[in-house]
């Protein structure tokens, strides 16, 4: 008995077992966590050594390169980059997504443990961390008031506000910026110490050995314990300044405050944050790594509210740069696609049918089908996204699909005069075999996407499954639900209303004229393999015409804007150019494009010539423009600030938001080649009006100090390398020594020489340094110096020196012809030895290119086999296949026409329109067998097939195509990507839908007349038994 029968024998128990999968799966949706996209972060772990005093080449030979060697034998790597300086070396190693953390952290200590014998014994030993790979903060709280000093706020900001928010689920930590960090200023004279044989080292060890707390055992008595504790007595200046230094006999003493002067006030630190052109502390909030962007968004905002009462008179508390505007935004966007989507499917379901009580059998079982894939999305531990939403709006067009052809078959069973009863029994079965075969055709399509690698793997698995899951209960319900409601709601020789009657009327005669063409062009099938030809030619010809990039360009509401001065440019000349950048975008603000502006400087990860924007920009149905119109005036509003480089950045869902979509590596063996080879390129490429904002991530125009010590008098002498360095490090840059309390609070003591002691490299020569004798040594008899240009690091990538270079696009010009151009300056410019490789969302775009031409392969070998255990048969599933190039020729042209890129998304249309397009190509031929099998001549059999099935092809057609109609149209927040999906379905569908209604009956004359079908082979061996026996 099959699952149809038992059905509708047992309508209560059908009806009940949709119910119950309604209930779990509306239970499923309420409990899953809503984001903007499924977690796609790789695990990435980090290992930093120093060795004080190392150049940068003896770093990078012996540090830095010896534990790549071993690191590389880790397996699940993506990729390892480092950055090496003097004393210091990065080393990043990043891991597939599939892997796990805590088992990657694990190999690399081992790893790093296996090397740390190969290093310099006087290194430090390597420091391992573990890291997420995404920092971005995901919401800007800006604190501004009148009545507070700028050390007051600053001290507010990170003791109170940073503190609380720190707290909070989901947040991983909270950047500050902006405050004035409140110090003790110690700062030296050096005439004062050289008179008074005063060194550094003598201060600084005053400093760490007197301004102690430490505990002094305990006083025990017949009644207590007491705990004695030296208390630190330096907690003010006054304090300070009486700190005794040295001894000079006689009851003589040098104290701190005659070789230094010493205040509380401000730290002497290069920081800016302004808000709207006032200045502010910043408070960017970064969410931890499995944490819902929303719900801790929410939750810092919730926290805002709640402190406003307690903040103090005259200060205000607010957030800027939110990026849950275009989370909601998007997610409220898709949810109306989605209503629209369903309500255009059953308007044509209507159209066709003609019957109100038909059309409610389809709205029933698609809501019932969308629901119960929450139960596996649940079980799989998938959330409420972007994409499993879009998955969603894809997934009616499919589920629609088997509710009609079961509806379809029964009301052309009661057209004939069965009973509604008989005609649902009837019916259902007659195409029960079509319906589980296109279902697990559909599935088969989406399952191989789940084995694609990287980040669109990862982002696509999610809506491959949740797609499956809804095709699969889609099957599931039509062959339970839908026969039952059928039986109960569609009655015989029901008068069809005046519409359904024009439609009715316009269908027959459409069939009529169908049939006629069909079977003039049965008898000239030669035209079906040029036809085939023909659109794998033109197929070839759009995929080389049509852009293709990672993601399609994101509007997300907001620009962000990098500013990079040049190596060495002080923190003052780099205010004032931020100051005039921010002044350049006021037109922005004033046509209310800009809603607010968030400046930093420097930016993050960046030297003191580094600044970063956040341009949050009005609604998107409050402008006429998207944030590439805005962003290209933002370059063209800045060219005349020629200080600093000005780079809008676009932020993608994939892409770490201060980094751009081009990112070409070059490899070499030698810096000095490799900077060469890569200004030559570089130089190349500014000839291409697609690429701008070309940058290099090395050069040798940092200005430098070498400072070499003559180590073996020094020895003599009794210094150390290391005391050298950390004088000139108190003298030059500043270092905190020790700590003071201040109303419960822990502060800095910041030792720091005099700048205007330091003003020429002379000046170095009244550094004194003390010798194992006692004697005092000038530290110009010590070092030579000497100014130069230096690399700010030697960077490797995967194990070789590199040298990249980033580059935005313009306009229409996509990622992939960008690199296919810099790969052919490669190839036709620069020697065999220059190596080629790719960071960011440039590497993802060349991994994903791969990735989907195995999806797409191993989903039509995976089709054709199922297909051919289905039908028993190698032939006809050929034959079905056949309708995939169509499918694809009409997306390739969908894409060509709109100027949509083909990128991840299209390319996982073109995938689901493997099985989008074959299921017409499966009525035809199964039906055809059925004919066959009941005596039906071959061509009779064949052309009854197609005109039969003619109704429920449209109908599937029109319903997928009718709500890939939403997507196309689709606007606001998020409307690319969904744009993307519609226009390949759109297109796919519609000519593969055409033409497959000639090609696969035409193929099937050509190929199939020798074939049979399962059933007629099952006879055959029943009869072959029969005999026997």
């Amino acid at each position: 008995m099959r699952l149809s029968d038992i059905a509708i024998a047992r309508p209560v128990l059908a009806t009940v077992l949709s119910l119950m999968l309604c209930v779990f799966g509306l239970i499923a949706f309420f409990e899953l966590p809503l984001r903007e996209m499924p977690d796609t972060t790789s695990p990435i772990v980090t290992v930093r050594t120093d060795y004080t005093g190392a150049s940068a080449s003896v770093m990078e030979s012996q540090v830095t390169k010896r534990l790549e060697d071993e690191l590389s034998g880790i397996s699940g790597v993506k990729f390892i980059s480092s950055a090496t300086s003097d004393g210091r070396s990065s080393i990043t190693v990043e891991f597939n997504p599939e892997r796990d953390l805590d088992n990657a952290a694990s190999d690399v200590r081992e790893a790093v443990s296996r090397a740390s014998r190969q290093l310099p014994d006087d290194a430090d030993a390597p420091v391992v961390t573990k890291d997420t790979g995404r920092n971005d903060v995901i919401l800007w709280v800006t604190l501004r008031s009148t009545g507070m000093s700028a050390l007051e706020l600053g001290d507010y900001a990170e003791n109170v506000l940073a503190d609380r928010f720190s707290l909070l689920d989901g947040v991983s930590s909270v950047w500050v910026g902006g405050r004035k960090e409140r110090v003790m200023n110690v700062r030296l004279n050096t005439a004062a110490m050289a008179v008074r044989g005063v060194t550094v080292a003598d201060i600084a060890a005053a400093l760490r050995s007197q301004n102690v707390e430490l505990p002094a055992g305990t006083l025990e008595n017949d009644q207590q314990n007491f705990a004695a504790r030296i208390e630190r007595g330096y907690n003010s200046a006054a304090d300070f300044n009486n700190l005794a230094i040295r001894n000079l006999g006689s009851g003589e003493r040098i104290y701190l405050r005659d070789v230094a002067e010493i205040w509380e006030g401000e730290k002497p630190e290069d920081t800016l944050f302004r808000s709207n052109g006032q200045s502010v502390v910043g408070l960017g909030i970064v969410k931890q790594t499995q944490a819902n962007t929303l719900e801790v968004i929410d939750e810092v905002k919730r926290a805002v509210q709640a402190q406003q009462p307690f903040l103090p008179d005259n200060t205000e508390l607010t957030w800027t740069y939110d990026s849950s505007v275009f989370i909601e935004s998007a997610i409220d966007e898709v949810y109306q696609t989605l209503m629209i989507t369903m309500a255009l499917v059953v308007l044509v379901i209507y159209l066709f049918l003609g019957q109100v009580r038909a059309t409610l059998i389809p709205a029933v079982t698609v809501p019932v089908s969308l629901i119960s894939a929450f139960i596996v999305a649940m079980i799989m531990g998938f959330s409420v996204n972007l994409i499993t939403l879009m998955a969603l709006i894809m997934a009616i067009g499919l589920v629609v699909d088997d509710a009609i052809v079961v509806l379809e078959n029964i009301h052309h069973h009661l057209e004939r005069g069965r009973s509604p009863l008989a005609a649902a029994w009837h019916g259902t079965r007659e195409v029960g075999f079509a319906v589980i075969a296109t279902t697990l055709t559909l599935i088969s399509v989406f399952l191989p996407i789940v084995f694609m690698g990287g980040i669109i793997g990862r982002i696509f698995t999610e809506f491959a499954v949740l797609l499956a899951a809804a095709v699969g209960f889609s099957s599931l319900v039509a062959l339970t639900l839908s026969p039952v409601m059928a039986e109960k709601l569609l009655k015989p020789a029901q008068s069809p209303s005046r519409l359904a009657r024009y439609f009715d009327g316009a269908f027959a005669r459409l069939e009529t004229g169908y049939r006629r063409l069909l079977v003039r062009e049965l008898r000239h099938g030669w035209w079906a393999p040029l036809v085939m030809v023909a659109a794998l030619g033109v197929i070839a010809v759009l995929f080389r015409e049509v852009p293709q990039s990672l993601t399609p360009e994101e509007d997300r509401g907001v620009v962000i804007v990098l500013v990079k001065g040049a190596e060495g440019a002080s923190f003052e000349r780099m205010s004032q150019a931020m100051g005039e950048v921010e002044s350049s975008l006021m037109p922005l603000r004033e046509e209310g494009i800009i809603s607010s502006l968030t400046v930093r400087t420097p930016g993050f990860g960046g030297g003191v010539n580094s600044g970063i924007m956040f341009a949050s920009l009005s609604g998107w149905d409050e402008r006429s423009v998207s944030s590439a119109v805005v962003a290209g005036r933002i370059r063209a509003l800045t060219r005349h600030v020629t200080e600093v480089l000005v780079i809008p950045i676009l932020p993608s869902s994939i892409r770490s938001g201060s980094s751009t979509p081009v990112e070409f590596v070059l490899g070499g063996a030698d810096y000095d080649q490799l900077l060469e080879w890569a200004e030559q390129l570089r130089t190349l490429a500014r000839d291409n009006p697609g690429l701008s904002d070309l940058e290099l991530d090395f050069d040798r125009t940092k200005p430098e100090l070498l400072v070499q010590v003559d180590k073996q008098r020094a020895a003599s002498l009794g210094i150390s390398v290391t005391e050298v360095a950390d004088s000139l490090n108190v003298m030059l840059g500043g270092q905190a020594m020790t700590t003071y309390s201040r109303q419960g609070e822990e502060y800095d003591v910041f030792l720091k020489g005099d700048e205007n002691d330091f003003g020429r490299l002379d000046d170095l020569a009244s550094l004194y340094l003390r010798t194992n004798g006692g004697d005092l040594v000038s530290l110009d008899n010590l070092v030579s110096l000497q100014e130069q240009g230096a690399p700010g690091s030697l960077n490797h990538y995967n194990r070789k020196k590199a040298i990249t270079l980033s580059a935005n696009l313009e306009g229409s010009y996509s990622l992939g012809e960008a690199l296919d151009y810099l790969d052919g300056l490669v190839r036709d410019n620069l020697p065999d030895a220059a190596t080629v490789d790719y960071k960011g969302e440039s590497l993802e775009y060349r991994s994903n290119q791969s990735d989907v031409a195995f999806v797409f392969g191993l989903a039509l070998v995976v089709v054709f086999l199922i297909l051919a255990a289905q039908f028993e048969s190698f032939v006809h599933p050929f034959i079905v296949l056949l309708t995939v190039p169509l499918g694809l020729l009409g997306g390739l042209l969908g894409l060509y026409f709109s100027g949509i890129t083909l990128n991840a998304y299209s390319q996982i249309a073109m995938v689901m329109l493997i099985g989008l397009v074959t299921k017409n190509g499966i009525l035809i031929v199964e039906f055809a067998n059925q004919l066959r099998d009941k005596g039906l001549e071959f061509d009779e059999a064949l052309t009854e097939a197609a005109v039969r099935r003619l109704r429920p092809i449209l109908m599937t057609a029109f319903t997928t195509v009718a709500g890939a109609v939403p997507l196309i149209l689709a606007s606001g927040a998020g409307a690319e990507s969904r744009q993307s999906v519609g226009m390949v379905v759109f297109g796919g569908v519609a000519l593969a839908t055409l033409l497959t209604l000639f090609i696969v009956p035409a193929m099937y004359r050509m190929l199939a007349r020798h074939t049979r079908s399962p059933e007629h082979q099952q006879r055959r061996l029943d009869a072959v038994l029969h005999e026997s026996d």
